[in-house]
């Protein structure tokens, strides 16, 4: 990896895309921390503010420009990622009419997240109109503060696609996996905390803490890149003159096809009620059922479970085709060795991919359980666990990919050398 990046740096186009990147990222970072105009800056340091995974996730911090940050775009992707699946036309336009249908879905999809966004953005400031100074503690300066977020949602949204041009992986993912290091301090300050002025059982926790998190990566690893490949044999045909074909490859099925997607689906809808009751701060009942399904509760934490699960599998439904890899398969003149073709070979790698996906979402949600156990046993509280270090080495490692894959282009010396 050390390599791959160092190569890297040697090219000088691959070298500006990298500090482009950075230049970017800083961008969406330094705005996390520019409060809104009317707000009491004071009041604002001092507000004891909880954070939640998917707002580590989505990055925002509270009165500030980005304060929602890449939150309602991440929500919209999803509501139209399950709308294409329920509504065949979107469907039918997002497979026949390709690239042009994409891109139809991803104006409607930057629509929604501005709706979700001025949604979200008036919880926001209704939850803290008390931390306003008593001078604009008023409509308009709070309709200034909710263009404000609104504009600076739509801004890191439009950041990421810059990202996404630049070449070298999906400008969102960038995003998230900044959001989530920045927040890598407050992991820390915790540890320390736990472990400063205290005897030495406190000091063998941390060890112990140290050697899970060296394990978390090490399974995150192993998983990312963890597929099973089923073999298939290519019967030989005569084009021309001349026999092609015959040749013998291998159908590669990932452990969790879902990936993390299935993670922050559930995140996303466990953290839907708060977002609801930050309108409405003093209902007692929104009040419980918000405490009921946090993931440090046990009906919480068995929901998310389940819907990791069934997210896991609704998400590969449509994201992998068995029946339409047996057709292509199947045109091309492709078996695998002991299945029939047609029905039989797309019952066969359906099989195989139940079997990954359930796999896949038990290792995620072991992953996923990870901080709120650590919780349990040490009593500490750190964000930063299996979801978030899935995250990370996932888009660390498909940028690894981006720049082996753009060095091998460069690097590359045909027969004509």
């Amino acid at each position: 990896m050390l390599n791959t990046i160092k190569n890297a740096f040697k090219v000088k186009e691959i070298r500006i895309k990298i500090f482009y990147m950075l230049a970017v990222l800083l961008i969406v970072r330094f705005g996390t921390y520019i409060p809104v105009p009317g707000v009491d800056v004071n009041q604002l340091a001092s507000a004891d503010v909880n954070t939640t995974l998917f707002s580590y996730i989505a990055g925002g911090s509270y009165g500030t420009i980005f304060a929602m940050g890449i939150g309602p775009y991440i929500t919209a992707s999803i509501i139209m990622q399950l709308l294409t699946v329920a509504i065949p036309k979107l469907e039918t336009m997002l497979k026949e009419d390709g690239e042009e249908g994409r891109k139809k879905i991803n104006k409607w999809t930057r629509y929604m997240a501005l709706g979700l966004a001025v949604i979200q953005g008036c919880g926001q400031i209704y939850s803290i109109h008390n931390l306003f100074t008593p001078e604009n503690q008023n409509f308009f300066a709070y309709f200034v503060a909710l263009v404000t977020m609104v504009t600076g949602t739509i801004f890191v949204m439009w950041l990421g696609e810059l990202l996404t041009e630049a070449g070298i992986g999906n400008g969102s993912s960038f995003i998230i996996f900044a959001n989530i290091l920045d927040k890598l301090d407050d992991g820390v300050v915790v540890l320390y905390n736990y472990v400063y002025g205290k005897t030495i059982m406190a000091w063998v926790g941390l060890v112990i803490l140290a050697a899970v998190f060296v394990i978390l990566v090490t399974f995150v690893v192993l998983i990312q890149d963890g597929e099973r490949r089923i073999p298939v044999q290519y019967t030989r045909k005569m084009v021309g003159r001349k026999f092609v074909g015959g040749q013998t490859t291998y159908l590669p099925i990932k452990v969790n096809i879902a990936g993390v997607m299935s993670i922050i689906f559930a995140i996303s809808l466990l953290q839907f009620p708060q977002t609801i009751a930050q309108f409405f701060p003093n209902n007692t009942v929104l009040a419980r059922i918000v405490n009921i399904l946090s993931i440090h509760r046990p009906v919480g934490c068995i929901l998310y479970i389940i819907l990791i699960f069934c997210f896991t599998f609704f998400y590969t439904s449509f994201s992998f085709n068995p029946v339409e890899v047996a057709n292509n398969m199947k045109k091309a003149g492709g078996l695998i060795p002991g299945v029939r073709p047609g029905r039989p070979t797309s019952d066969y790698i359906q099989g195989i991919v139940d079997r990954m996906s359930l796999i896949g979402a038990i290792c995620y949600a072991i992953m996923a359980l990870a901080p709120i156990i650590m919780q349990v046993i040490f009593g500490i509280n750190v964000s930063f666990g299996g979801t978030t270090l899935l995250i990370v080495s996932g888009v660390a490692l498909e940028l690894i990919k981006q720049l082996e894959a753009q060095l091998v282009m460069r690097n590359y010396k045909g027969f004509l050398d």
